[in-house]
């Protein structure tokens, strides 16, 4: 039997979902769920229903998973704690603070409705995390670090459409070479936030605006651009298409650390992404902890978890003497 699986939401997450789906044998996508006017949303999977959010309640026994695509800032908190009382979800909360309070609205809520919430899944935090813990259980002394990229920002690259005179802009994040070097060779440096990455910012203009304002804005701005090393350039709207349609991403973590009585032995442990398609990865990786929480509640588990309390064998479609003779 094919596990259901419901999207919710039909952004750039959505498609990614409905496009990884078509990979996994034992899935189904069972309905898409938006806040548009469903006869306004085409999809790419012909005859599975459009349905207005607010008749998410009459698919409760139709939907095993329910992935949410929304985004962390206003949309998955609020999504999290609600659709868990109806469904077992999956979300993408990607807002590094504020995941013990997630976890701990929706692991209430899930746990009183009887379901099974994973959230925080994707590649950071996701797989990224997974990798993090790991080194850190193996070599307990050493040192963490983190590049993201070369790839495009999807967040700053908004905060930058939102300033005056922006018509659309794309924002790469970019490892400084020398540290991620210096870092791979166990040097153990210490690292500023100016020294790990740069950010490149290519920009096209609304007609007449003020080009100078735009790179003083981008450059100062708080949180996002004033701690870095920022390159603005100026682009028309055809080389944006062109150039910039895309949106790769990736990145590695890293920890050095030493072994032996003397702590002579020195290891580099590295978990490295490349992507050519940011929303499309990160969906896979959803779309896999989508079977571990069919899996878990049909083993009648029910409140949060993530990606750190799943075991890998939950993840695949093999069984466990497939995994054992084959992947082990």
């Amino acid at each position: 039997m094919s596990i259901r699986i419901g999207i919710l939401g039909y952004g750039n997450l959505g498609r990614g979902v409905e496009c990884a789906i078509e990979a996994n044998p034992d899935m189904e996508l069972a309905a898409v769920f938006t806040r548009r006017n469903p006869s306004a949303v085409s999809i790419a999977t012909a005859g599975v229903p459009v349905v207005h959010v607010d008749d998410a309640p009459a698919w409760k026994d139709k939907i095993d998973v329910m992935i949410l695509c929304g985004g962390s800032a206003t949309d998955l908190p609020v999504q999290g704690p609600q659709y868990a009382k109806l469904f077992n979800i999956i979300d993408s909360f990607d807002t590094h603070a504020c995941i013990p309070e997630h976890y701990a609205e929706v692991d209430k809520a899930a746990k009183e409705s009887g379901h099974i919430g994973i959230i925080s899944v994707g590649w950071d935090p996701g797989l990224f995390s997974l990798a993090r813990v790991y080194a850190n259980a193996i070599l307990p002394r050493g040192k963490d670090y983190t590049f993201w990229g070369r790839g495009v920002s999807q967040g700053h690259s908004d905060a930058i459409r939102r300033i005056k005179g922006v018509k659309d802009a794309r924002q790469y994040t970019v490892p400084v070479p020398s540290a991620l070097e210096a870092v791979r060779a166990g040097k153990n440096p210490e690292l500023t936030t100016r020294q790990k990455h740069t950010r490149e910012c290519f920009v096209v203009l609304e007609e007449g605006a003020d080009a100078a304002y735009v790179e003083k804005e981008i450059k100062t701005m708080p949180n996002y651009f004033a701690d870095y090393d920022t390159t603005v350039t100026f682009i028309s709207e055809e080389e944006l298409q062109a150039n910039h349609k895309g949106l790769p991403h990736g990145g590695s973590v890293i920890r050095t650390g030493s072994t032996g009585h003397n702590q002579e032995n020195q290891h580099v442990i590295e978990f490295k992404l490349d992507l050519d398609s940011n929303p499309e990865f990160t969906t896979s990786v959803l779309v896999a902890y989508a079977r571990a929480a069919y899996r878990l509640a049909k083993e009648g588990q029910t409140g949060c978890k993530t990606v750190l309390d799943i075991a890998p064998a939950y993840l695949c479609a093999q069984s466990g003497e497939e995994l054992r003779a084959h992947l082990l």
